[in-house]
């Protein structure tokens, strides 16, 4: 009690400071409200910690407050930024992007960063309107910027909103310089903020940079013979009311595709997301209308991009005819298998080449490029760790693509972040090349799995809002590394794998070091028969994430899939059991 009333008096401290006059109006009294209820969660929730930049940047609810996404948050961060750049850069007057997807609030974050980068007398290069995430790393690199900034909060809820910090190699910020804009940002207070831009150092960018991206996202193309082969594969497409709307489909037809349809509903902007409980490709919800749709046009496969068009969902038919929603770790899988396959057969492989996945994405992926022999790159959860892979080898390995589970891939190097409208592309040149072959995009999984083992993927994520959340989260990770499992299963943990002291312990008591880049508060256990758990915090969800892979020799063909499914789903129930959950 005593520990509740010091945080209620810390918060109410923090709250007055928004009282003055540096704050507009309306600010000032949604916090006097906030002071003056008598139920002080919403007080402690806004101002109970700073944001701060995550594996994904900035990210939070939109109001007022210090644990708040609005314009004074964005301008002390902007600020931070922007003394961290020209400490960086103090020989040359350096320039950076900015872009914002359809959230409520976008474009007002948008020009608020604009101008507080140009008042600091950096030059801006503002989109004209909302654009996907990848065009904005991609022009970083196209204009040879120091860094850049994209407001969103991909594919969060309609509350939230956010900010994606880059550096010059067009990947978000990796140590040292998150933790030296993090220090910055800190010493930044609201009267430091200058936010009256400077026009003359904003200059607007549109169509010729999506004329560049689009041409940039043909380079993702293995095989163009297959498309012109099947240009009239049937498909249906849905940016989920975001930035995919326009570059999706013209992408598309530059590749030579020409049957595409789009969800009409879902092609209206709007940061309230009408048609979606919530705007993610993860949720199987989301693409509901989508099915519909290509219910009655019989089309060959279903696929949507989130709000900011970094990640992608594919809806393929099954053995039965029924639509399918393909999980994260599957289109990954079907990704690196169809790549490597194919510039294999077309002698486009040279022995140089590497694949990058994160530490919790599918292990099949490691059997495909170790049987093809390809090197693969395990990294931390988070696109910009399979950006740093890239940037280290480059000149050295050729980069031929990587993703994670979560729905992300990117099939170039020209982008360094999930890019779903190259990834959308491609997977339509797979299903062409599966349709020229009689198959479908399902009887092209099955045979993978026939050929490299079968597993199933399930993330469960456990959410945990507020303060209270994040202490409940915070010790979990604490007992799950006092008290690591046993048994998950049924099956004995044989490694435990600690990324915060990069030590793999095995059930024999020998340690081994981990080779990673960088520390990271995840945990993993992996047992006899295959089965592999990897525990999380999020970076930017108030939630922690328990990913699970199960594996089953028995799946030999088609027929075994969904007895393989239905018996690897019991295990998982067995496994939350272990875990508590």
């Amino acid at each position: 009690m005593e520990n509740n009333a010091q945080l209620i008096a810390e918060c109410t401290a923090r709250a007055k400071e928004w009282l003055s006059p540096a704050f507009d109006e309306e600010t000032r009294k949604d916090v006097q409200s906030m002071l003056d209820a008598e139920d002080k969660s919403a007080l402690i929730d806004a101002f109970y910690q700073n944001l701060e930049f995550g594996t994904g940047g900035l990210r939070g609810i939109m109001g007022a407050g210090t644990n708040r996404m609005n314009k004074y948050i964005v301008g002390m961060a902007t600020q931070g930024f922007a003394n961290y750049i020209n400490k960086a850069f103090p020989n040359m007057q350096p320039a950076v992007v900015v872009g914002h997807d359809c959230r409520n609030n976008g474009r007002m974050f948008a020009e608020t960063v604009a101008d507080i980068f140009s008042a600091n007398g950096i030059k801006v290069y503002l989109f004209e309107s909302l654009r996907p995430t990848p065009e904005i790393s991609f022009a970083i690199r196209q204009l040879k910027c120091q860094a850049g900034v994209n407001v969103t909060a991909s594919h969060n809820p309609r509350e939230y909103n956010g900010y994606k910090a880059y550096w010059d190699d067009g990947a978000q910020v990796l140590a040292p310089h998150d933790k030296g804009i993090i220090d910055e940002v800190n010493k930044v207070k609201i009267g430091d903020v200058k936010f009256e831009g400077n026009k003359d150092l904003i200059v607007p960018i549109g169509g010729e940079m999506d004329w560049d991206y689009i041409q940039a996202v043909k380079e993702a193309m293995v095989d163009q013979d297959v498309i012109l082969r099947q240009k009239d594969l049937n498909i249906v497409y849905s940016p989920m009311h975001g930035t995919g709307r326009v570059i999706i489909p013209m992408a598309l037809r530059s590749w030579g595709f020409q049957n595409i349809h789009v969800v009409p509903e879902q092609m209206v902007i709007d940061g309230n997301f009408p048609t979606v409980v919530s705007p993610n490709p993860e949720n199987a919800e989301a693409m509901t209308l989508g099915m519909k749709l290509g219910t009655k046009l019989n089309a060959d496969l279903v696929i949507a991009s989130d709000p900011d068009a970094d990640r992608l969902a594919i809806v393929c038919r099954n053995a039965k005819g029924e639509w399918e929603i393909l999980n994260g770790n599957q289109t990954c899988m079907m990704f690196c298998w169809y790549i490597i396959a194919n510039k294999k057969k077309l002698g486009q492989l040279k022995g140089n080449e590497f694949l990058v996945k994160t530490i919790v994405t599918t292990e099949v992926i490691a059997e495909i490029a170790k049987k093809n022999g390809v090197e693969l790159m395990d990294c931390y959860t988070g696109f910009k760790w399979i950006a740093n892979e890239i940037r280290v080898n480059e000149g050295k390995k050729k980069y031929i693509g990587g993703g994670e589970e979560s729905f992300g891939f990117l099939p170039f190097d020209k982008v360094r972040d999930k890019d779903s409208p190259a990834s959308i592309c491609l997977i339509c040149e797979i299903a062409a090349w599966a349709r020229d072959n009689g198959m479908t995009l399902y009887d092209l999984l099955m045979n993978i799995y026939k050929e490299y083992g079968f597993s199933k993927e399930v993330t469960i994520n456990v959410v945990r809002p507020g303060k209270t959340g994040a202490d409940e989260i915070k010790q979990m990770m604490t007992d799950f590394r006092a008290n690591p499992p046993k048994t998950l299963g049924g099956s004995k943990v044989v490694v435990v794998k600690d990324y915060k002291t990069l030590e793999a312990k095995k059930a024999d008591g020998s340690v081994e070091k981990l080779n990673m880049p960088d520390t990271s508060n995840v945990l993993q256990w992996f047992c006899e028969d295959g089965t592999k758990v990897s525990v999380r915090p999020s970076g930017t969800e108030p939630k922690i994430k328990f990913y699970t892979e199960i594996k089953d020799p028995s799946f030999k063909e088609a027929a075994d899939y969904e007895r393989c499914i239905k018996a690897a789903e019991a295990k998982i129930e067995a496994l939350k059991k272990d875990l508590n959950l």
